[in-house]
């Protein structure tokens, strides 16, 4: 069972029907029970780091899922989700993350150029860095679906995919059980499915 955990951060109905349409049995849950029970668990995420990561640490689901990250169980992150499993972000503020993988969560403004819209929203492609379980069913650029304005940097111990939107941004990182994709998979259509698929079936890098 694939538990997504539920910390109040967005409307998880769509990610729950992609990990179902590919024959993972799926639940939405914060029951630390279930949460330890499950066979992976996926953080998803939307909104501001600091938020979140509060949120996190209120119910005391941080520690489970550092704890459970330890154990060896296959964990992804999507969107805000991946950004949370690194070890910091200037959002807003300075805060902590999950400290899962190393990297920094820095903003895109400065980065690409003045030109191009934040957040970043659309379709763009796939570039791999290094081969990975979890893009086993994937082409070098294929398409996926972002939306972010935010993007985690200095993270070369784990980058898997980047994807060009005036500069190289961080589009999947993994590193053993722990994985991430900065796009939403469950938005990506038949690329974003096998991504999920891949992760059900074991993606442990």
């Amino acid at each position: 069972m694939i538990a997504v955990i539920d910390y109040g951060v967005g409307n998880l109905f769509s990610l729950v029907s992609s990990l179902r349409s590919v024959g993972a049995e799926a639940t939405v849950t914060s029951d630390p029970a279930v949460l330890r029970a499950a066979d992976k668990l996926v953080l998803p995420g939307v909104g501001a780091f600091g938020d979140a990561a509060e949120k996190l640490r209120r119910t005391g689901l941080d520690r489970l899922v550092r704890e459970e990250a330890a154990r060896g169980k296959d964990l992804l992150g999507i969107c805000l989700g991946m950004q949370l499993l690194f070890q910091t972000s200037s959002e807003y503020g300075l805060h902590d993350g999950l400290g899962l993988l190393k990297g920094h969560v820095v903003p895109m403004a400065g980065v690409i150029p003045a030109s191009l819209k934040i957040p970043h929203i659309g379709w763009n492609a796939l570039h791999f860095v290094r081969p990975c379980p979890l893009l086993r069913y994937v082409r070098p650029n294929d398409c996926v679906y972002f939306v972010h304005s935010y993007y985690a940097a200095d993270c070369e111990d784990s980058l898997v995919a980047t994807t060009e939107y005036g500069a190289e941004l961080t589009a999947v990182a993994a590193r053993d059980n722990v994985m991430g994709c900065q796009f939403h998979p469950e938005k990506s259509g038949r690329v974003g499915l096998a991504i999920l698929r891949a992760f059900c079936e074991g993606a442990a890098t």
